[in-house]
Parts: structure tokens; sequence; C-alpha cells
């Protein structure tokens, strides 16, 4: 796991989507996984200030979603799939079909979800997957306790994961108890994850998953087990880390050709 400590997010966002643009020059069919919340809206930014400046092309690439609510009607406005499409892919020129997102509206859920592991699959896998973390540690909408082994499935929200995503609604009685998420075994398959922490209110939560045990208690925690993870943070995120010079000196020093 790398630990990227930045002064803030457009820092962050410029760097996140270097290592977009790279795959994409690459790979122009990328499969690219699109988080939603705070943390990954300046790296959108950035992707969509290089589309329209540099002529960065989103033709051939597609998007799988991290997670859906469930039984938020089609379009409504604080629908994952509402989002992402608000927040990133109506800004580039990423074609409608290639985006794709878990079905929170589906009758038969557990079909709903065996499908999307399966388009994943088809399309070969995620090349790169943003994550945000939440104060509870969990990554996507794996909430504490979530087996490192999951798949695609309908989870249970904890009350802080519906307090901290009530400021999107109206009110907290607003905000579903239930959401359709990749699961950690799914998320563990992207060939690299990058994750985007900022705020002193992620502070404890980066600790635990960077520094803490792997444990089901902070399922962030299981990056450390995977090959090509990359943490971007701002200084007020990595203000509990107790290594935090010592990620400062080793990213100030990396070879300029490793890249993230």
């Amino acid at each position: 796991m790398e630990i990227v400590i930045l002064n803030g997010s457009k820092q962050i966002g410029k760097l996140a989507a270097d290592a977009i643009e790279e795959l994409l020059r690459h790979k122009p069919d990328a499969v690219l996984g699109l988080a939603t919340g705070s943390s990954p809206l300046p790296v959108y930014d950035e992707l969509a200030a290089r589309h329209d400046r540099d002529g960065l092309d989103f033709s051939r690439a597609h998007g799988f979603a991290l997670d859906e609510y469930v039984g938020l009607s089609a379009g409504h406005p604080e629908s994952y799939r509402e989002v992402i499409r608000r927040e990133f892919t109506d800004r580039v020129n990423i074609a409608p079909e290639n985006v794709h997102g878990p079905d929170g509206t589906a009758a038969d859920i557990p079909a709903a979800c065996q499908a999307y592991e399966e388009s994943i699959a088809a399309a070969g896998g995620i090349d790169l997957q943003l994550l945000g973390v939440g104060t509870a540690g969990h990554i996507g909408f794996n909430e504490p306790g979530s087996s490192f082994a999951s798949r695609t499935r309908i989870k249970s929200l904890i009350e802080q994961t519906r307090r901290d995503n009530a400021r999107f609604f109206n009110s907290l009685a607003e905000v579903p108890h239930h959401v359709l998420t990749q699961g950690l075994g799914t998320i563990m398959e992207a060939r690299h994850v990058i994750l985007v922490a900022t705020g002193a209110q992620k502070a404890q939560a980066v600790r635990e998953f960077v520094e803490g045990p792997v444990a089901a208690i902070c399922p962030a925690s299981v990056l450390q087990f995977h090959p090509h993870a990359t943490v971007l943070l701002d200084e007020a995120a990595a203000s509990a880390l107790k290594l935090a010079d010592f990620y400062r000196h080793t990213y100030d020093n990396k070879p300029a050709w490793q890249g993230l």
C-alpha cells in the first residue's frame, strides 16, 4: 500500500487523474470503477477539465459504479447512477451504454447482484477502482463486519453511515436503510485501487486501515493485502498516522519512472 500525503484536494485530484489518463492512453477501453460521495469529486473535476482542454478520450472506456441505494426510483437525484452521471460521465465522452451500476430497483435483488458481478467479469474486470473511505472504515458500503470474501450484495447501513450521508438528502429519514454494493472480494480484484480521503473527520479511519490490524471491524484494512493500492490523503486526513514522515520521505524520493 502506497501512502501519498499532499497539501489539498486539488493536488489529489491531479495525481489521481494522472494515473487514469496514463491508463487510458495505454488502454483506451479501460474499465474504471466509479465511486460517489465527496472524496472523488476533485478527480472527476480534473478528468472533465482534461477532456475539455486536452481531448482526453473516454469513448471506448467502461465505468462500473461501486454501489447503489435500494429503493430509490430511477432518476432520483441521489441515486448513485444519477450522481455519477451528473458529476462525471455527462462531462466527458464516455458512452452512456458503457456506464453500469447495480440495480437497486430490481424485484430479484440476489439475481441483480449476480448479474452485476457477471457484467464486471464480461468487461474483463476493473482496471482502476476509485474509492473513498467512511468514518467507520467502510469502502463501498461494506460496513464493519463485512466478509473479506464478499461479492456484490445487499447490505444494511449502520446509523453512522446514514447520518454521514444525510447531508445529501432533505433529512435523515429520507436516507435508505439498504444498499447494493460491490463486495470486498470484488474490490480486491481490481488491478489498481486508488483511495482518496480528505479532512480531519477521516483521520481516525485512515489510521486504522493503514496502520492498524487487518480486521473485519475496519473493512478498508483489507487493502493492506492488495498488490497495487494507492492512498491519497490531505494533511488533515493524515494527521493521526504514526509513520506520516516516513510516507512523505518515501514519496518525495520515489523514482520518477515508477508512477502510481
